[in-house]
């Protein structure tokens, strides 16, 4: 059984903010991020913000994707944050290291403020 999970994309100007709201496993990650990498390669775009404050579950293939996409995205000189993560979510970033290497901060609004720099 597939666990349903929504992605809301909202853009203003040079940035895309995925917020993800409920879970991230494996009957749905493969295909999150399918639609992710599009939107990002198709629009050009070259700041992103990852919103987790919906978020209530991640397992290590959609962290393995999160770090992926952060890999390619420095690789093009592009920037990227995640922001607003619940304690468990924090957790589980930061005991995989993902803090240390993704830029993380509290809210939405820091980070375009952040990403206009």
């Amino acid at each position: 059984m597939k666990t349903i999970i929504k992605i809301n994309k909202k853009e203003i100007d040079s940035i895309i903010i995925f917020t993800f709201l409920w879970e991230l496993d494996e009957t749905n990650t493969e295909e999150v991020f399918k639609i992710i990498y599009k939107d990002l390669w198709d629009s050009k775009k070259k700041k992103i913000i990852f919103n987790f404050k919906w978020l209530k579950y991640l397992n290590s293939k959609s962290i393995w994707y999160i770090a992926n996409l952060f890999l390619h995205i420095t690789d093009n000189h592009w920037e990227m944050y995640i922001s607003e993560f619940n304690k468990d979510i924090k957790d589980i970033l930061e005991l995989v290291w993902i803090t240390k290497i993704i830029p993380t901060i509290n809210n939405v609004e820091e980070a375009i403020k952040e990403l206009k720099k």
